[in-house]
């Protein structure tokens, strides 16, 4: 090799240090590692070589300068090495969806479910179905083709048909997730709410560690939603700082505010509701009444009603603590609903970040090589056309006696196909490979 002054290839899969010269000044670039891979038994099944060097801009620059000036020799396309090992059968799309997934993880959460969905935990499960499917239409042929020669029997349906519904409730379980996969991949959207000057921007700024807000005294500072992004518990979170809410306001641009807010929560994941802690000592000093009283009185004021929300996953803080009397204080730890909060002190932050975990947790889910999560919208989007075509050949068998079991099998190959779209194998030599092995026909 010219780069390292070698006439001998290393061995393979093993690093070895060697001095690496320019390929057209012959100028020594580096002192770096090697490693060589023999194709198939390489990333894209391919022969492939790695140069491991230090990573200053000047020997960058130079190792592509030398690589450049070989013939045949070229930066590689955004993707190319993982489009390689696609089509060389080395991933499916799931594991390249993966790849890219754990590239771009920022959470400890997000890595383990890119992980499992690079190492093709997803495909496996997705593979199992098809399999399942690729029988199904196997049986359906064989019973078309030989019934009459009494090699398959007429059970052959009831068998099918029941396979089939059992699938149709596989495929739906592992769709009814509540979209987990997804929010833990894109993160989930959390929106910070509350009456003006309770503290929601402080709450914001305390989370971050820095001024994402701009706080001060006067009502209303917060014109708009303020987006900020944040690692809480291993879990990705886009939280949401937003104007005040009032039922009434004379400022023009505070209108607009409030109503961006109230927008922003009906596609909310998660609803933070700041509480300003004066209030709610006031109010049990004047009424004698419950928490859960008081927060529908502070909901309806702030123009909603529990029933709102009622399919949220919603979490009470009352902040500014260090304002009310300890007694308030006493009572309201027993509130297990709420958490106390003073962001001025800082105090009672750790408590919060627990129960904010808690909550990811539940919306996030935990992906396990037995349960591993849907994360792709283009994956629910094909489950969805093989449960539909499924049941429209479970309909179809309901229409009568007088059905076309060809037909009948077409609605089963358009539901495999879906699956194939998955993972990219979309194949239908493998039927006919299922026939001939499952059945004693030919004999």
């Amino acid at each position: 090799m010219q780069k390292t002054k070698s006439n001998e290839l290393p061995l393979p899969r093993k690093v070895c240090l060697k001095r690496i010269y320019h390929a057209k000044t012959a100028e020594i670039i580096d002192r770096g590692l090697i490693l060589w891979f023999p194709g198939p038994n390489s990333f894209t099944g391919e022969d492939s070589v790695e140069f491991h060097v230090h990573g200053g801009p000047a020997v960058i620059s130079a190792m592509y300068d030398s690589l450049a000036s070989m013939d045949g020799v070229r930066l590689a396309e955004p993707g190319e090495f993982t489009k390689r090992a696609f089509y060389a059968g080395k991933m499916d799309l799931t594991e390249v969806e993966g790849l890219a997934d754990l590239i771009d993880a920022e959470t400890e959460a997000q890595r383990k479910q890119a992980l499992l969905q690079a190492g093709g935990e997803l495909s496996k499960l997705y593979n199992r179905l098809r399999g399942r499917l690729v029988k199904c239409i196997a049986h359906m042929e064989a019973y078309i083709d030989f019934h009459e020669d009494q090699d398959v029997g007429d059970d052959v349906l009831h068998t099918v048909r029941e396979e089939v519904t059992a699938l149709i409730s596989d495929i739906r379980s592992h769709l009814d997730d509540h979209r987990r996969g997804e929010r833990l991949r894109t993160g989930v959207r959390t929106v910070v709410i509350g009456a003006p000057n309770v503290g929601k921007s402080s709450f914001v700024n305390l989370i971050s560690n820095r001024k994402v807000s701009i706080v001060t005294d006067i009502a209303g500072t917060t014109r708009d939603v303020i987006e900020s992004y944040h690692d809480i518990g291993g879990y990705p979170v886009i939280l949401a700082d937003t104007a005040g809410l009032r039922k009434s306001t004379n400022d023009i641009i505070e209108q607009e505010g409030i109503l961006k807010a109230k927008d922003y929560v009906q596609s909310a994941d998660f609803i933070i509701v700041v509480i300003d802690s004066k209030e709610v000592e006031k109010y049990l000093q004047m009424f004698d009444s419950s928490i859960d009283q008081y927060l529908i009185h502070y909901l309806n004021e702030l123009g909603y009603c529990k029933n709102d929300f009622t399919n949220k996953r919603l979490m009470v803080i009352f902040n500014k603590t260090d304002l009310i009397s300890d007694q308030t204080i006493k009572t309201l730890q027993f509130m297990t609903q709420i958490k106390l909060l003073s962001c001025h002190a800082q105090t009672g932050l750790g408590e919060v970040l627990g129960e904010i975990s808690s909550h990811l947790q539940q919306l996030c889910g935990n992906p396990t090589k037995e349960n591993p999560n849907l994360s792709q919208q283009r994956h629910r989007s094909h489950l969805k056309q093989c449960v539909d075509s499924l049941e429209r050949y479970c309909q179809y068998l309901d229409e009568g006696t007088n059905i076309d079991l060809a037909i009948a099998t077409q609605h089963l190959r358009s539901a495999t196909r879906c699956l194939g779209k998955i993972t990219g194998s979309i194949e239908t030599e493998e039927i006919l490979d299922v026939i001939f092995s499952s059945f004693c026909i030919g004999k």
